[in-house]
């Protein structure tokens, strides 16, 4: 057995080993554009993460701002229609300005039921929705939690405190699969729990 010299063998490690500043390169949920589809062809969306599973949907080979809440190796979680499906990553791009510094993407909405709410940030202010009509409260602060694309989100306006937290979620109507779990303090009062997306 032939032994390398001792700078051979250092170079040789290190690269195998990662910098220790490198950065994730998201955390779920985030936003994906459809890549590498041919024009004339779909993105198929399985039932299942595997690709002998039923097609249940389509996605556009332009399709952009797919919202991606879970992965299980190559596959993906998303939502089409009232169910939750399965598309190859492959086949998708990241996006790179979802989560930026104290900023919520442009799709960002909660809701819950029983009662039914939903809360949505709109021109600066966080508006909540009731089945009784809507109230608007100017965003104060939004904080995250320091972590590099972290989703993580708590929102405070006026009366209203929101945090959103990585965490799968359902609506409880449908089989879609959230990826954000939300709570909000209303008023000092009440807590009102759901669920929150990022995809328009």
């Amino acid at each position: 057995m032939r032994l390398l010299p001792s700078a051979c063998l250092a170079a040789l490690l290190a690269l195998n080993v990662a910098p220790a500043h490198a950065t994730q390169e998201y955390i779920l949920p985030t936003l994906f554009d459809v890549a590498r589809v041919a024009s004339d062809d779909v993105l198929n969306i399985r039932q299942r993460p595997d690709a002998r599973s039923p097609v249940i949907g389509t996605l556009a080979p332009d399709a952009t701002g797919i919202e991606i809440t879970e992965q299980s190796g190559n596959w993906g979680r998303v939502n089409a229609g009232e169910v939750s499906g399965w598309v190859s990553m492959r086949y998708l791009d990241y996006r790179t300005d979802v989560w930026e510094w104290g900023q919520l993407p442009q799709g960002f909405s909660c809701y819950g039921t029983e009662p039914f709410w939903s809360l949505h940030a709109e021109g600066g202010d966080l508006v909540h929705a009731t089945p009784e009509g809507e109230t608007r409260h100017r965003i104060g602060a939004i904080l995250d939690s320091g972590v590099f694309r972290d989703p993580a989100r708590a929102i405070v306006a006026g009366p209203i405190t929101l945090t959103a937290t990585p965490q799968a979620c359902s609506d409880g109507m449908s089989d879609r699969v959230m990826g954000l779990r939300a709570m909000a303090v209303m008023n000092g009062t009440e807590l009102l729990t759901g669920c929150c997306r990022i995809a328009r």
